[in-house]
């Protein structure tokens, strides 16, 4: 599979940022579509490192706060978001459940995983970027876009 992205989302436009985030959970599905087994752990830290790239981008797009550090954990960086703005409420459940996910692979914890987890990794990720992508193109952050 792909490497997680760069964690420095800075020097990327938000476009390109969202092509790159998209090219690989593309192929994270394609991967899912050909019956390949996704290693667990790699693949939902893979996801959590893609929303936390477009999470940063986006935050970076608005120029309105501060960047988390390059270093903070993923639930800060959404935190940094969320901040004063309800309207990020929609996933911010989803955003906990990769983290909880994450969480019971390490531990061990099948029994708390949903019954295939590194596909609802990838399918959760891919909610996520669905959602922010559509908030970026109805506030006219992403050219082309209808």
């Amino acid at each position: 599979m792909t490497a997680i992205l760069d964690a420095d989302a800075c020097n990327d436009d938000l476009e390109t940022v969202f092509a790159a985030v998209d090219a690989a959970l593309a192929g994270f599905e394609d991967a899912i579509t050909r019956g390949v087994t996704l290693p667990l752990a790699a693949t939902i830290e893979e996801a959590i490192g893609l929303i936390r790239k477009l999470v940063t981008a986006y935050i970076n797009a608005c120029g309105q706060k501060t960047l988390p550090a390059a270093d903070a954990d993923f639930l800060d960086v959404f935190k940094v978001l969320v901040k004063g703005e309800p309207t990020w409420n929609p996933i911010r459940a989803t955003c906990r459940d990769l983290v909880t996910h994450r969480t019971g692979s390490i531990r061990g914890g099948s029994d708390a995983l949903p019954k295939v987890p590194e596909k609802m990794a990838v399918r959760t990720a891919r909610h996520v970027y669905l959602y922010i992508k559509t908030r970026c193109v109805r506030e006219g952050r992403l050219g082309g876009e209808s």
